[in-house]
């Protein structure tokens, strides 16, 4: 870093130390903060850098356009018929062409422009973020929009937050809305929020390159109202108590925002509109609405929150890369810790943000947003706007396709529905860990022992749920295995990648979803490369299911909720004996999937056979980790990405706050774990 760098580091910290320590109220903090960015932004200096990636740890630079680890298809599922709150999304109409844009940024401009150019920057970075089943739509088509409410409403949400650009007279962006006016079966509830900041060059709203601007004042009040009173008085327009709700984006860059709101309410009052319900968006400001004249606020998240940057651990791939990373986990976090104001607020909630298409190279990023985190945020927050709203509880999500600041709920590429699914979910009542059947997971790549798995599992005399797991050219043999041992099992097929790691991923995700609670994870281990393999997977069958411990172990999960994984005992063994050339690799996708680095005194389950509680999985689920981050099979016998998968299982449930146990000791058998050394590896460190 220079010294010029140092010294403007050095000399905003000193301005903002002394800032936060002079007393002044809310509003005046936050509208002299805007002041600051508005005219001096150069001051502000740029955040840790990146690093570069560690060699061995590289893979494959392709785009995140594959099904990932997660993906859900479209699927009917029927909502109750009250549901316990009215979901809001904000709604960008930036999808179609205009004039204005056309001279701004290019003929035929339109946000997916953005969108598409967009590359990933870091590990991890899941650029670009394309669309699903909805295309690349253009919303000069109604059939479009209708496309989008039959969605919405299918998945539970109530009405969309569309947003509204006025500047003077002039409207931006408006033939969506107006279809929505001209077109009844357009039935979904909207509501305005008026976006009434500049419109500039750097997509966020400061004073610097304007490409259109504000000119409030009071005439400027008047007219607005009436521009939009035609939206206000449609019977499908967004009511709270019967009132239409209109949002105001930043009130306090309106020259008295109460005097503006005592105009609009005049003004409805004497054309037949009405009383209105006026809010404000807590995107910059964060005032109690009474004191400008308003009824209410919207949570904004990720505006208006602070975070703590993780910049620095990422594994640069633009080795220029110039933007934040932070931790959304640690935004929903601290949402869903914050506590309710005095006034009327309405809790928003935040699916993710990634607004690197607008600023290639410099975006910021909010890594490890996942749908099963957003869907507690969410229903943490339908629970609190009950408490604040029992008349008319509502929540607002920002946004339902903000695609170029990845704050999406629409179907894409990655995932499918899988942000719509869990907004659905969030609404019924939880399904996790409620089917508490015995359920064993087993890749069978080896299909001659499945014979001895089968012989295993019947000896148990537990009612099994049995998935097997395989590659395409293994499945026919599998089937006709099953069907010889009068077996009755669940088949999954994927490609021949990843070994039994990616399977038991991709299945583990779907069980967890359909409200499984505990599985045991086995596979048709052969270790060809060694003598002793047939030893090595008979002896980890006989610790993990042998008649007498299966169902104590079943007994064991069901009796403690903390415990999250059993090991077969004498198979835990130090990470540090064994890193071979898997060490890069644990370190790197520990900083990818965002768990900490194992302990000094780590320890990985040799053989990865074992059972787990599968919300114990979830930081690596939640990861959506793609296909193509698992490299092609060859035969591989160590330094692959399902070699480092399988040494940061633990590392993994103790970030859970779950905990492990021994197989032996929860049965209250010896253990025998001092073998020394292990029979079935040669230590390499």
């Amino acid at each position: 870093m220079s010294y010029f760098n140092i010294a403007k580091r050095q000399l905003f910290h000193l301005l903002r130390t002394g800032f936060r320590l002079v007393p002044m109220p809310v509003a005046t903090r936050d509208r002299w903060r805007q002041r600051f960015l508005d005219r001096y932004a150069g001051l502000v200096p740029s955040g840790p850098r990146g690093r570069a990636p560690v060699a061995s740890a590289r893979r494959p630079l392709l785009r995140a356009t594959g099904h990932a680890i997660g993906y859900v298809h479209r699927r009917e599922e029927p909502l109750p018929p009250s549901l316990p709150a009215t979901l809001v999304t904000f709604y960008l109409p930036q999808f179609h062409p205009i004039p204005e844009n056309d001279a701004w940024w290019g003929e035929g401009f339109t946000e997916w422009r953005n969108v598409t150019r967009a590359l990933p920057q870091f590990e991890g970075h899941a650029q670009p973020r394309l669309p699903g089943d909805l295309g690349f739509y253009d919303l000069r088509q109604p059939d479009a929009m209708r496309r989008q409410m039959q969605l919405a409403r299918e998945y539970g949400i109530g009405a969309f937050c569309t947003y509204f650009y006025w500047f003077a007279g002039k409207t931006l962006l408006e033939t969506p809305l107006r279809q929505w006016l001209s077109r009844p079966e357009l039935d979904l509830p909207i509501c305005l929020c008026w976006a009434n900041e500049n419109w500039s060059r750097r997509w966020d709203g400061r004073a610097e390159d304007v490409l259109i601007g504000q000119q409030h004042s009071a005439e400027d009040d008047l007219a607005f109202i009436a521009h939009v009173a035609t939206y206000l008085k449609d019977p499908r327009y967004l009511k709270v108590d019967g009132k239409p709700m209109l949002l105001v984006y930043r009130p306090g860059l309106l020259p008295s925002p109460r005097e503006t709101a005592a105009r609009w309410r005049t003004w409805c009052h004497d054309h037949g509109i009405g009383d209105i319900h006026l809010a404000y968006v807590q995107s910059f400001d964060r005032v109690d609405p009474a004191s400008i004249g308003f009824d209410a606020a919207v949570e904004f998240p990720p505006n208006n929150t602070t975070l703590a940057p993780i910049t620095a651990n990422q594994q640069l791939i633009n080795p220029d890369f110039a933007g934040d990373v932070l931790d959304w986990r640690e935004l929903a976090r601290d949402a869903m810790k914050a506590a309710s104001p005095a006034y009327r607020l309405y809790p928003g909630v935040n699916p993710g943000w990634d607004n690197e298409p607008r600023r290639s190279g410099r975006g910021r990023v909010l890594a490890h947003a996942s749908p099963r985190g957003y869907r507690d945020w969410l229903r943490h927050a339908v629970d609190v706007a009950k408490v604040r709203s029992p008349g008319a509880p509502m929540v607002f999500i920002n946004a339902w396709n903000e695609w170029a600041e990845g704050a999406v709920l629409e179907p894409d590429m990655r995932l499918g529905y899988a942000w719509l699914d869990a907004t659905r979910a969030a609404l019924l009542p939880s399904r996790e860990g409620t089917d508490k059947r015995p359920c064993v997971v087993v890749h069978a790549w080896y299909v001659d022992v499945l014979d001895e798995i089968v012989a295993q599992l019947q000896a148990n005399t537990m009612d099994w749920r049995i998935i097997i797991t395989t590659s395409p050219e293994r499945e026919r043999d599998v089937r006709a295995r099953l069907a010889s041992l009068g077996v009755e099992a669940e088949v999954d097929v994927f490609e021949n990648r990843g070994r039994d790691i990616l399977p038991f991923l991709h299945v583990a995700d779907r069980l967890l979803n359909e409200g499984v609670d505990v599985v045991l994870k086995l596979h048709t281990k052969r270790s060809v490369h060694r003598d002793d393999g047939a030893q090595w997977r008979k002896e980890l069958l006989n610790h993990l299911a042998a008649p007498d411990r299966a169902s104590r172990i079943l007994e064991a999960f069901a009796a403690d909720p903390h415990l999250g994984l059993v090991m077969p005992e004498g198979h835990s063994q130090p990470l540090n004996h064994f890193w071979g050339a898997n060490e890069g690799n644990v370190r790197a996708l520990c900083v990818r999937l965002g768990l900490p680095q194992p302990a000094p005194d780590g320890q990985f389950i040799a053989g990865s056979m074992f059972w787990v509680r599968l919300a114990a999985l979830r930081p690596l689920l939640d990861a959506h980790m793609e296909p193509w981050e698992f490299e092609q099979e060859s035969g591989q016998i160590d330094g692959t990405t399902a070699h480092a998968l399988e040494r940061i299982v633990r590392v993994a449930i103790s970030a859970a706050g779950f905990e492990a146990e021994d197989a032996a000791r929860l049965c209250g058998q010896s253990s025998h774990t001092s073998q020394t050394p292990y029979p079935y590896a040669r230590r390499t460190s």
